[in-house]
């Protein structure tokens, strides 16, 4: 058995959440598919594309062009059938439980599981329509069921437990050892040693649970396509950028409404309309529609679902043994406990809120002198901010975009991942994709021309795909029965221009693919042997260290002066409009760091409320009022539409991770620039043997320490993000 069945009901739904990578407890975003060589395929293959043994190029690739949404039911049913054979084969062993006959046996059972699993997966976030919501509805609690079946099968645990206290695991090399513990101890967290009757309970719990998690991306699906904003005219565009309204002319075109301009309800929409919009009432209505998603009241509102699934966390925790869902998220991770991951949050939140007053001051400022006559409100922040941006660092964003063609930045990340990594990206077509946007590329190593992987790209926003940005693993790197190479793919939701004509992204977007690319590179780098513990399949607060700090690279001059070139012109930024960045690198920062520890800290407190009753409005507004949450600021993520927290368990009591891995990165990226800079080969060799290529082979902690020779404390993100170092009393130590 594998990766995503650990995460019990949340990974049964298959429900993509947030950034979602595939770490080892989420398979929502994306459940593992190996398919390899001599894996058993279910029969029947003709009449069902989904149970067929991968094909084709570079170890076989998915039959995309051949799936219809009415295969994905049969095709679960009978891999489902399949890998219970293959489980009950492993429980009923008569010989005595060894690595191989048992944990070993278990990472070679369900590949065509795994395999209809991804499909499912890629249907659910980027082809969803209302064929395979039905779909959905129907079989989340019935694979969360099978899952808890596995995890509770009293003949197999006993085999993982007696291989798990034998004195032969000694013997084991270190990854077969650490295989096993993780085996072992997510076998326990599932419930594996409860009895009949806190078994049968939560079961119920899980399949309830998966039913919720469904409902709820599908509401917050709904309410982003639903509610689209339509402009008539030309004087709705004041101030918009060209490529803002282009897009918007393509949106609206595509909705069938030609020569009219529509903003649809996701951020890479919403944001320009925010950031540079002169009308004051628009920004106000785009803005409403955005952060009540999930909040309307009618139908699709998703307050109900999130107290009972709050009370179900809370009810299922107790039953394993913990204290609250959060403790029970927590026990596996970098920060273990609620109360470190509280204690990072809380350091960092004081200094945000205290610059997020200095920077509505700056724009109060501003939009007096003009005589606005107006109080800045959360749909202001942007605009004015901009303002702002423009007065103290002569920075313009609108000067910037026209330099961040969506092509070309890409063209710079494979730059970066061939002088870090030493690979190579050459486009593929013959390769079937699910959707005429996707693209394919062929990764190799430069030096040797080894055959790494492929890269799939589906960067445009569309109906039935989810909002935001993410990367998933379609097939996991291994070893164990012979060499099997990683599929990995990005998706983002750029606004698609016009035929022929570039598209234009933001700094923040551009930062955002820089950061999913980084999770690619993860998976592109994995070398273990056995596909549990691959790739992105580590802990939920270290899995975004290797993202985060690929950010870096996008700043640094090598990728700016090549790739950041003119749309129009093809010139380079010039190096004055560089050093204004670089100068202003740490602008806003307050805004940026409220906005997302905001949703973190909500998160984390909701899950800390045990068995308390909870009204999500209520609890939202009154727990951000005790921490003094600015006005002017809303959550990144509020809580109807906190797809990270609600449409699955992946990120739930979690959302911290991203400041946790932060802190990493902040301390690791000044490792190079300690040494001889972002392109030092012997840091970043360090930093792919210790960080990029290990996967979950070793504990986080250690690899970090072998990569840095310490650990990771706040002073570099305090740095990183501009607010003042703590001194020696108060300074916080994140990772151990």
């Amino acid at each position: 058995m594998r990766k995503f069945l650990f995460a019990s009901a949340g990974a049964a739904a298959l429900v993509s959440a947030g950034c979602a990578t595939t770490a080892q407890e989420v398979r929502a975003a994306a459940p593992s598919s190996p398919a390899a060589q001599g894996a058993p395929a279910v029969a029947a293959t003709a009449e069902n594309p989904l149970l067929a043994r991968w094909s084709g190029p570079y170890g076989g690739v998915p039959s995309f062009d051949k799936v219809r949404v009415e295969h994905f039911k049969p095709a679960l049913e009978a891999s489902i059938e399949e890998y219970r054979r293959e489980i009950a084969a492993i429980a009923n062993n008569p010989a005595e439980p060894t690595f191989e006959n048992t944990i070993a046996a278990m990472e070679d059972a369900g590949r065509t599981y795994d395999d209809v699993g991804t499909l499912y997966g890629i249907w659910s976030s980027s082809m969803n329509g209302p064929e395979f919501q039905a779909i959905q509805r129907e079989m989340a609690p019935r694979l969360a069921a099978f899952s808890d079946e596995i995890t509770q099968n009293e003949k197999l645990f006993q085999r993982i437990e007696a291989v798990y206290h034998s004195p032969e695991k000694a013997k084991l090399t270190p990854e077969q050892q650490r295989l096993t513990w993780l085996r072992y101890t997510n076998f326990v967290r599932a419930g594996a040693k409860l009895d009949a009757a806190a078994k049968k309970r939560l079961g119920d719990i899980n399949q309830r649970l998966a039913s919720l998690y469904t409902e709820f991306s599908q509401n917050v699906l709904a309410d982003e396509e639903n509610y689209v904003v339509v402009l008539e005219s030309e004087a709705d565009l004041a101030g918009l950028p060209e490529s803002v309204r282009a897009g918007a002319a393509a949106a609206a075109e595509a909705r069938g409404m030609k020569g009219k301009w529509a903003i649809t309800n996701t951020r890479s929409s919403m944001e320009p309309v925010l950031t540079y919009s002169a009308r004051r009432e628009l920004r106000e209505k785009v803005w409403r529609h955005y952060v009540n998603r999930g909040d309307n009241g009618d139908a699709r509102d998703n307050n109900k679902s999130i107290s009972e699934v709050l009370a179900l966390r809370a009810e299922r925790a107790k039953l394993l043994g913990y204290q609250t869902h959060a403790h029970w998220r927590l026990e596996n991770t970098m920060a273990k406990t609620p109360e470190r991951a509280m204690q990072l949050m809380e350091a960092v939140w004081t200094p945000a809120v205290a610059r997020a007053r200095e920077e509505v001051a700056d724009m109060q400022a501003i939009a007096d002198k003009e005589g606005a006559k107006l109080k800045i409100e959360p749909w202001d922040y942007r605009y004015y901010a901009e303002k702002v941006r423009k007065a103290k660092y002569d920075l313009d964003q609108n000067e910037v975009k026209p330099y961040l063609q969506l092509e070309k930045l890409r063209e710079g990340m494979f730059w970066v991942a061939g002088e870090l990594f030493g690979f190579s990206f050459t486009p593929v077509s013959n390769v079937p994709v699910y959707h005429p946007d996707v693209r394919v590329w062929e990764v190799t190593d430069k030096a040797s021309g080894r055959h790494v992987g492929l890269w799939y790209f589906d960067p445009y926003a569309r109906t039935g795909k989810r909002s935001g940005a993410w990367m998933n693993a379609y097939r996991s790197q291994e070893r164990f029965k012979g060499e099997v190479t990683t599929i990995v793919s990005n998706n983002s939701n750029f606004v698609k221009g016009k035929p022929g004509e570039p598209v234009l992204i933001s700094w923040s977007d551009a930062e955002t693919l820089f950061h999913e690319f980084g999770h690619a590179l993860h998976g592109l780098n994995s070398n273990v042997t056995y596909p549990t513990l691959s790739g992105t399949a580590v802990a939920r607060d270290y899995v975004e260290f290797p993202s985060q700090i690929l950010e870096h690279w996008l700043s640094t001059p090598e990728v700016l002066n090549t790739y950041a070139l003119h749309y129009q012109t093809g010139k380079p930024i010039p190096k004055e409009l560089v050093a204004k960045i670089d100068k202003a690198s740490t602008f806003n920062q307050g805004f940026d760091t409220v906005e997302y520890l905001s949703s973190a800290l909500v998160d984390m407190k909701l899950h800390l409320a045990g068995g308390q009753a909870i009204e999500p409005d209520a609890f939202e507004r009154d727990t951000l009022g005790a921490l003094g949450m600015p006005k002017e600021i809303v959550m990144r993520h509020r809580t109807p539409q906190f797809s990270h927290v609600f449409a699955g368990d992946g990120y739930s009591a979690g959302y911290y991770s991203y400041l946790w891995s932060d802190t990493l990165t902040a301390d690791a990226f000044e490792a190079f620039t300690e040494a001889k800079g972002p392109y030092d080969r012997t840091v970043a060799e360090r930093l792919r043997k210790n960080i990029f290529s290990v996967g979950n082979t070793v504990d986080p902690a250690e690899g970090y320490r072998a990569f840095r020779g310490k650990d990771a404390g706040i002073d570099a993100l305090m740095r990183k993000r501009g607010f003042p170092v703590p001194g020696p009393a108060v300074r916080k130590k994140p990772a151990n």
